[in-house]
């Protein structure tokens, strides 16, 4: 037991927590010089001087003006930030005159930014980033992570993320997840831009860049077809086989889409698909009530059997499968919510859970597939 002396009053207790002696005062640290540097350089004053108090001003402004970024229109971008337009207008108008440089180019409506709006935005989203940063590590000391983490997933991961979102949230729950929709291509920009805390995508195809990665599930092909006519009775599909059918299939700027025509190309086929979707959902009603087959994968056939209509078929030759897993900005500090969503990946052991439950519900739909785990990536905090 300490006794502590406070205002000239003895005090018995433990001390009171001193969070610049933690490790709270790195990303407060980091946050404080960055957009100090940054305001110091550009306009010649020193916000971290009482007297000039404009550093919390600055800070909205920067908000607003990621706003705009984001909506590319100045009536969008206000009801987004909720003022009015105006006030929008003069905000930024008043930072190009601190900044001394021109942000936006001026027109009748939004035309865009110029070079040097552009590199304004890209500070602007890293001082944003570390002081959302500084509030999450901060209310850990008090009531725990709180406020909000912003996933992008891939639509054919969908079924699986609750298998991860659902401990997430009994371990955090004043963190409020928001689970966007996103293609694999949008999921990267959003990282770099931070625009997403988090994201679910492919880990093995298509290169990613400046991401810390950790798998969850391994993606293996069915074909999803009538169970009457050439496939009744069958227990598998060939790729070859399956491009001989009116296919309804991802579009394009799905990475999905582009392993699927990856895999006919080594089959020495090339399909042209009858219809085409963005959303995983519509490649299973589709074939249910219309005279489409699809390539869909496990996980949706995991969340919808196909029933007594319909039939899943491992797809063969080739043998695919590819890595699905969880991805976010390899910066320092990183972003608690992030660190904390990794650690309760690998805490709950969600990747064995995903591999059980998908097993198990492939079988009861009278499918036998190893639905394996994924053994690579499994280490939190590899890069690539």
């Amino acid at each position: 037991m300490r006794i502590r002396v406070s205002r000239g009053v003895l005090r018995k207790g433990p001390p009171r927590h001193r969070w610049w002696q933690s490790e709270a005062r790195l990303p407060i640290c980091r946050w404080i010089g960055t957009a100090t540097l940054f305001v110091k350089e550009t306009t010649g004053y020193d916000p971290s001087d009482g007297r000039n108090g404009r550093a919390a001003r600055l800070i909205r402004k920067l908000g607003y003006l990621l706003s705009l970024a984001r909506e590319r229109h100045f009536g969008r971008a206000a009801a987004a930030s909720h003022v009015s337009q105006p006030t929008l207008s003069n905000a930024i108008r008043q930072l190009e005159q601190e900044l001394r440089v021109p942000i936006v180019v001026r027109g009748r409506v939004f035309q865009g930014f110029t070079p040097e709006g552009e590199k304004v935005l890209e500070y602007a989203r890293q001082i944003l980033a570390d002081c959302a940063g500084l509030r999450q590590e901060l209310g850990a000391f008090g009531q725990g992570l709180s406020g909000i983490i912003r996933i992008g997933v891939i639509p054919t991961a969908l079924p699986a993320v609750a298998h991860l979102v659902t401990p997430f949230a009994a371990r955090h729950p004043h963190v409020r997840p928001q689970i966007i929709s996103s293609s694999s291509r949008d999921i990267q920009r959003g990282l770099d831009e931070f625009a997403f805390d988090a994201a679910i995508t492919y880990l093995d195809n298509e290169p990613l860049v400046n991401v810390r990665m950790v798998a969850l599930y391994s993606e293996q092909y069915f074909l999803l077809t009538q169970r009457v006519g050439t496939f009744c009775g069958r227990l598998s599909a060939s790729w070859t086989e399956a491009a001989d059918m009116p296919l309804c299939l991802l579009t394009p700027d799905m990475q999905n889409r582009r392993i699927v025509e990856s895999a006919f190309r080594m089959a020495n086929v090339t399909v042209r698909p009858a219809l085409e979707t963005n959303s995983i959902v519509n490649l299973y009603t589709m074939v249910r009530h219309g005279p489409w087959s699809s390539v869909v994968p496990s996980q949706l056939v995991a969340l919808l059997p196909p029933g007594d209509d319909l039939l899943a078929l491992p797809l063969t030759g080739p043998d695919i499968a590819h890595v699905v897993g969880l991805v976010y900005a390899d910066r320092t500090p990183a972003i608690p919510s992030a660190l904390a969503l990794a650690k309760t990946l690998a805490e709950d052991e969600v990747p064995r859970r995903i591999a059980d439950m998908t097993r198990q519900a492939l079988r009861q739909a009278g499918i036998d597939s190893p639905a394996l785990l994924p053994n690579r990536y499994l280490t939190i905090g590899q890069n690539r």
